[in-house]
């Protein structure tokens, strides 16, 4: 297990934050941190998100957050978002709602780190959606170990094992009932898919799974590194130069649509793979056709040599 002293971990006296929604994977998270953390120098708090989505939240949200400061964590915020009108479905609506929470709970705290709950069976559920959805290698690296401020500890510890630290330790994890809801696709591939494809290959199936997100993480990293450096050389004063852009190798000129759509304004949730075939054809395969719209407002064309956008 990862702790707050692995790698990227706060210098000594900086603060750490705890997300904790009540769960065993994150309460297991927290108890540990309160532990550890104060024998590395390290101030440890406490955010808990109350969604609003259920009977009782509110008092469940306060309830952690006062076991929170029973243990030591301080500080300790809970943070109330309204989830409704947000893009997506309410299992996404409810994520972004919950990071946007999180992250701005560490910048009013000066935080330099907040720590997820995530375990290794998370992961081997992401795994398994992003395959679903057909993604490619971003898709299949799953969760990160750390992306700027949010670090998962757990990724590499078992759900079951953050369950029976919570019982060694008698503290009452909260079952959140969305978990267990078949109107969410991770709540199918939890309670169906993935204990399917134990039963029919073995226990090893989760811990494979996680394994090849980090190595997928691995080679993914390093293709968006070389397709960072063909971005800087395939730029015009207008675009980007369709020559230039011809002459890499497909994975990595996906890679420098992608990151020059995003750059325009296309946001990143909504660009998907037909939006950067569509900027492809306009280099490898141009007839004359028109510009792809992309999400966002995005237009982007191909005029004297180069891709370009606007309203063309």
């Amino acid at each position: 297990m990862r702790g707050p002293g692995g790698p990227g971990a706060p210098a000594a006296g900086r603060l750490v934050l705890v997300a904790c929604s009540g769960g065993a994977d994150s309460l297991a998270l927290a108890a540990a941190t309160a532990f550890v953390a104060p024998r590395l120098g390290v101030r440890a708090g406490l955010v808990t998100v109350d969604h609003g989505l259920q009977d009782g939240s509110a008092a469940r949200a306060a309830a952690v957050a006062e076991w929170g400061r029973s243990v030591g964590l301080e500080p300790v915020e809970v943070a109330t978002v309204d989830v409704t009108g947000r893009p997506g479905g309410p299992e996404a609506a409810a994520r972004d709602a919950r990071y946007q929470a999180i992250s701005s709970a560490a910048e009013r705290n000066g935080a330099t780190a907040v720590l997820l709950g995530h375990t290794r069976d998370d992961q081997a559920e992401t795994v398994l959606l992003a395959l679903a959805r057909g993604a490619g290698p971003r898709g299949l690296s799953g969760m990160p170990y750390r992306r700027g401020l949010l670090v998962r500890p757990l990724l590499d510890v078992s759900r079951e094992d953050t369950r029976k630290a919570c019982a060694a330790l008698g503290l009452a994890a909260w079952a959140d009932p969305h978990n267990t809801d078949p109107a969410y696709a991770r709540a199918r591939v939890r309670a169906d898919v993935l204990p399917a494809l134990i039963a029919a290959l073995g226990p090893g199936v989760v811990a494979n799974l996680a394994r090849t997100a980090a190595l997928t993480a691995a080679d993914a990293a390093f293709l968006d590194r070389v397709a960072a450096e063909a971005l800087a050389g395939s730029r015009t004063p207008g675009g980007l130069c369709v020559r230039t852009l011809a002459g890499l190798a497909p994975a990595i000129r996906s890679r420098v649509l992608h990151a020059w759509a995003r750059e325009l304004g296309a946001p990143g949730a909504a660009l998907s793979h037909r939006h950067v075939v569509a900027l492809d054809a306009l280099v490898t395969d141009w007839h004359g056709q028109g510009p792809a719209a992309l999400p966002g407002g995005v237009v982007v064309g191909r005029r004297a040599g180069d891709l370009v956008p606007g309203d063309l």
